[in-house]
């Protein structure tokens, strides 16, 4: 009995709780909508939040209409929080990839525009493995990914009506998706995977 209160107090007297959980991680992806990819990433094991926003542009803390002009250089990007115990970045990486069109230079699906391309945003250790992620998809595919690997940028959250769309609004977000034919494509290049 005394050696199972002596951890714990040597833990709390060290600043370490015992019941303290890991530590999370952040991966930040563009991929078009990010209804879509909010919606592709929240349910993932290990992943405790996904957040819709904007990065990678030069304004400070941007609107989504004046990300949608296309004049700030923001992507629409989602910033996918998760446990590394239980999920590791590179299958947080094929849930990305296998929801975008890494061959579209241009956007993704119906939405157009440099603010809808595609991007992986990297932090220190994860470059090399999106990196050799990218060169396995190419092979894969045996075509050019035009899917950009950039340095991580300021994330800004987008508006609270933009968080959890798909469940806030499942109808209007289902429209969406199918008026955009992204399922359709998404069926072309990665079939039953």
């Amino acid at each position: 009995m005394k050696q199972m209160i002596i951890l714990p107090v040597f833990l709390l007297v060290m600043g370490i709780s015992p019941l303290a959980k890991a530590a999370t991680e952040t991966a930040v992806f563009a991929g078009g909508c990010f209804w879509c990819m909010e919606s592709e990433l929240k349910d993932a094991k290990g992943v405790s939040a996904v957040v819709s926003g904007y990065t990678g542009g030069t304004v400070e803390n941007p609107t989504y209409e004046e990300v949608s002009s296309g004049n700030t250089g923001h992507y629409e990007a989602v910033k996918v929080i998760y446990d590394p115990e239980q999920v590791g970045y590179d299958r947080i990486l094929d849930i990305y990839w296998s929801n975008i069109d890494p061959l579209d230079e241009s956007g993704q699906f119906c939405d157009r525009g440099t603010q809808y391309q595609s991007a992986i945003f990297v932090e220190d250790g994860q470059h090399e493995i999106a990196e050799q992620s990218k060169e396995k998809l190419e092979q894969k595919l045996g075509q050019k990914i035009a899917t950009k690997i950039l340095p991580v940028a300021p994330f800004y959250p987008a508006e609270d009506y933009h968080q959890g769309y798909s469940d806030k609004n499942a109808l209007r977000y289902k429209m969406y998706k199918k008026a955009c034919g992204r399922d359709e494509r998404l069926q072309e290049i990665w079939g039953e995977d």
